[in-house]
């Protein structure tokens, strides 16, 4: 899983936040996964407390660490808010590529036109109510945003 705020060691730079999570994730080459999502994130492998990155590299640590261990289900809060549109393509693309996989993606978004490329179903909330549960081909976001609460 990703979540909206980091969820990282600050003191520990983006290598060993990813060495120390492929270890726990229990990753055969702990350094070599950390190495190709270094590469994959576009992420510096300097030795940089992860606190000083910035936010958009921070959220791409979190989206790398949520990739290891090959997950098959990635949950995902907010994922693209801090990416910018480069970031966030590669990011659409890796779950087009989960989801070719036979996996799944679950994720939380206020992009409404996000939803609508990537998803395939929807659940619509609106002051922490349910408003809308089904296939995104049956989604029609006028009626859901002019629902009253």
């Amino acid at each position: 899983w990703a979540p909206q705020r980091p969820a990282q060691y600050g003191r520990l730079s983006a290598r060993e936040n990813l060495e120390l999570f492929a270890k726990l994730e229990g990753e055969h080459d702990p350094q070599g996964a950390a190495a190709r999502l270094l590469r994959e994130f576009e992420l510096p492998g300097e030795p940089e407390p992860s606190a000083n990155l910035s936010v958009g590299n921070r959220q791409r640590l979190n989206l790398a660490i949520a990739q290891l261990g090959a997950p098959h289900v990635l949950l995902l809060d907010e994922p693209t808010a801090a990416l910018d549109p480069q970031q966030r393509a590669r990011l659409w693309r890796r779950v087009a590529d989960l989801r070719a996989a036979g996996g799944s993606v679950v994720f939380a978004t206020q992009n409404v036109e996000e939803v609508e490329q990537v998803a395939d179903r929807v659940a619509a909330l609106r002051e922490g109510r349910l408003v809308y549960a089904g296939s995104i081909d049956d989604y029609d976001r006028t009626d859901v945003e002019s629902l009253s609460a």
